[in-house]
């Protein structure tokens, strides 16, 4: 049973099996958000996510980056990413047309950031996970 349906700006309904949220800088005792940061958690965050979901591919969608006009550090500017991070398994028919639909489906696992902790479903989710490009991402696997 599904979590929640999304619907793709493309109108393929995905079922979100499995959703993981974080505070994006929860635990940040040093410094502050900047790039090298960000750019170091979103690979950890790529690379947990192959680790959570092996053999489904993993697209990131781009996040967003805000610049306050606050002071530059030693790692450069200040650099904000929206404040939850998303990571969600989602499931949907298969690609291949030829395959039979009771023993075939398609995965993907999603990176993406959100300003708050709600949970997509229908056409209100981030425009960027709306967008996602599934049959070009997507892989199709037997049950």
């Amino acid at each position: 049973m599904a979590l929640a349906r999304v619907v793709l700006a493309s109108g393929r309904p995905i079922d979100l099996s499995d959703l993981r949220m974080s505070s994006t800088y929860g635990g940040l005792l040093e410094g502050y958000p900047c790039k090298p940061l960000n750019d170091a958690r979103i690979d950890g965050l790529l690379r947990s996510a192959e680790r959570a979901f092996p053999g489904a591919p993993v697209h990131l969608v781009t996040p967003p980056r805000e610049y306050p006009d606050q002071y530059a550090g030693a790692f450069g500017p200040v650099e904000v990413l929206p404040a939850v991070t998303c990571v969600g398994s989602f499931r949907s028919t298969s690609l291949e047309p030829a395959h039979d639909r009771a023993l075939y489906r398609s995965r993907l696992t999603v990176v993406w950031f959100q300003p708050t902790a709600h949970v997509p479903s229908g056409h209100d989710a981030e425009i960027g996970l709306l967008d996602v490009a599934w049959e070009r991402l997507a892989t199709d696997e037997e049950l």
